[in-house]
């Protein structure tokens, strides 16, 4: 979902015309803000991926990134003077406990002390609702999509399982009447320790 959202926000630029090259397209990151558990194993609330070949170490420049903040690990950042705090932490801990009321005074020391935040706060207060509503869209094309793959990856793993059981029918099959175990194998997939559990 990531990849594909990324995708689409980089090539969704217009270069098009006489005087336009790929060399036109801007750097596109997509900030994916993970509210809810956790996406990563490891203790960072903040992931930045780009296009790369670890093998030979090239990257295709770093023009397209995908950037995650998991704000489910961002408890640790909120405990810290503000003074204190990266940049990442500062906006991290901002959307994590912006509506909370508990935590009214962290945000009101964030929002001083970082000028971006500050604007993003003004922006927050008088956003439109033509943004309101391109941003519902939004949303609900990534849950069409969401909803759309997970329904196929559950088609998908019921027809393997389908296909497992129907391989194990004939295995049975071929055993009662006394095909050898090799050329079972051969003709289902299933491995000799599952052949001999039938």
């Amino acid at each position: 979902r990531l990849e594909f959202l990324a995708g689409k926000l980089f090539t969704g630029q217009d270069i098009r015309g006489k005087d336009k090259t790929y060399d036109d397209l801007q750097a596109a990151y997509q900030i994916a803000i993970l509210a809810k558990g956790r996406f990563f194993p490891d203790e960072s609330f903040l992931h930045c991926f780009e296009y790369y070949d670890p093998e030979r170490g090239a990257s295709l420049g770093g023009r397209s990134r995908i950037i995650t903040v998991e704000l489910s690990k961002v408890e640790a950042a909120a405990q810290k003077p503000v003074e204190e705090m990266t940049g990442a932490e500062l906006w991290a801990v901002y959307f994590r406990y912006l509506t909370d009321k508990s935590k009214r005074q962290i945000i009101n020391e964030i929002i001083a002390s970082e000028e971006g935040i500050a604007m993003a706060s003004e922006v927050l207060i008088t956003i439109s609702k033509d943004e309101i509503e391109r941003a519902r869209l939004m949303s609900e094309y990534k849950y069409e999509l969401d909803t759309q793959s997970k329904v196929v990856q559950a088609k998908r793993e019921g027809l393997a399982e389908g296909r497992r059981e129907e391989k194990l029918e004939i295995a049975r099959n071929l055993k009662r009447f006394g095909i050898p175990v090799e050329q079972i194998v051969q003709g289902t997939g299933l491995s000799p320790d599952e052949i001999a559990g039938l």
